[in-house]
């Protein structure tokens, strides 16, 4: 006899979270060309401008990616009891499923948003199907030591940057130009936002290289092991260890993530800017896991109310809604719609994010009550199963 599978509701809740975590920060790439040039749009510089680009700093930008990464490394664990559930063999559903994983995110990444995260969570999944047999304390220890390694790499940058001469008038004209150029192309045409796109692809790998890929891959690790131990599942009996997370984000997690911040946004150096990231790609994590803690707390208050049941039907087809999210903010901001690109304040973005997303709450819930997965979900799902699922409840 087939068991029917549990499905996990504060998994999917805080998924719901994590895509607001998400659309905050990526909405900002979107909105100004200066996103990520470690300069501040001229266009908007007043302290407004730069208080909100302060409080994104702080409690959104490399904390809920490491959120998603959590949760996916957890949902592998899912999917593993999946396989068994219909005896099917493991390693070719998950082969097929990164895949396809890789192949929207190509599509994203190329049409819709350069800062697409799908192509790196598909080539390391690969990763982790090879070590997914790793114990806990394995898994742990390796995750500690990618994020070791990623610190250190980025704190010996930062005090290299510092033993060089200052050259402050020419990067700043450097980074105007490029500026300029992307927004040039983005208010162009749908071909010119491709065009910049793939150019910028040539470009932020080194990023993903660098500073996502070992980190989200950390905590792929630590979803992982908490999957084995089943932790979501049976979140009370970890009261002790949500303690202990909510203690190490406020000691360290969020100290950390406002010196990365203040030089994020104040920081008048870029030995200063990378020293901040190398603090910040430090304590990220801890702060990801007090937000995991925070949200468990809340979730056994708020379990039979209604915002809770939204969360969880937005989380359920959260690459959905992740690719909606890209869609909506390409035709604000892009040649494909308004070109509202270099127009919109950070505050006025931060807005529109809260605007969206809440829009996304209620479309999820009239989508759930009539399919049985997500659009996106359910082509994913018949790529991993090799056949094709139902579509209607």
């Amino acid at each position: 006899m087939t068991v029917a599978p549990v499905r996990i509701a504060d998994v999917d809740a805080l998924r719901g979270c994590a895509l607001f975590g998400i659309l905050v920060v990526n909405i900002c790439a979107f909105a100004t060309p200066w996103f990520g040039l470690g300069l501040t749009d001229p266009a908007f510089h007043g302290g407004v401008d730069r208080a909100t680009h302060f409080l994104v700093a702080l409690l959104f930008e490399t904390k809920f990616y490491l959120l998603f990464s959590f949760l996916f490394g957890y949902s592998f664990t899912l999917q593993m009891q999946a396989a068994a559930r219909a005896g099917a063999p493991f390693a070719p559903r998950m082969l097929r499923r990164q895949t396809g994983l890789w192949l929207i995110g190509i599509l994203h990444a190329v049409v819709l948003f350069h800062g697409d995260i799908l192509t790196t969570y598909a080539v390391l999944g690969i990763v982790l199907l090879a070590l997914h047999r790793c114990g806990e304390r394995a898994a742990l220890s390796l995750a500690l030591m990618l994020v070791g390694a990623c610190v250190a790499f980025w704190a010996a940058l930062a005090w290299l940057q510092g033993m060089q001469p200052a050259d402050g008038a020419e990067h700043a004209l450097a980074m105007a130009q490029k500026a300029a150029a992307a927004l040039a192309a983005y208010r162009g045409t749908p071909a010119s936002v491709v065009a910049q796109h793939v150019r910028e692809l040539g470009e932020i790998w080194i990023v993903l290289l660098l500073v996502q890929a070992p980190c989200a891959l950390a905590m792929f690790l630590c979803g992982l092991a908490a999957g084995k131990r089943e932790l979501l599942l049976h979140a009370a009996d970890y009261l002790p260890l949500r303690r202990r997370l909510q203690w190490a984000g406020a000691l360290a997690g969020l100290p950390g993530a406002a010196f990365y911040a203040w030089t994020s946004v104040y920081g008048d150096s870029q030995a200063w800017q990378v020293a901040g990231l190398a603090v910040g790609l430090a304590t990220a994590p801890l702060l990801a896991g007090a937000y995991v803690a925070i949200a468990l707390a809340l979730f056994e208050r708020l379990r039979d109310g209604g915002l809770y049941a939204l969360l969880a039907d937005t989380g359920r087809m959260a690459l959905s809604n992740y690719l909606l999210q890209s869609a909506v903010c390409a035709w604000l901001f892009l040649a494909y719609g308004a070109r509202l690109m270099g127009s919109v304040s950070p505050l006025g973005a931060l807005a529109l994010a809260a605007a969206i997303f809440c829009l996304q709450l209620p479309l999820s819930r009239w989508w759930l009550r009539r399919h049985a997965y997500g659009p996106v979900e359910w082509l994913l799902r018949a790529l991993t199963i090799a056949a094709w699922p139902r579509w209607r409840r």
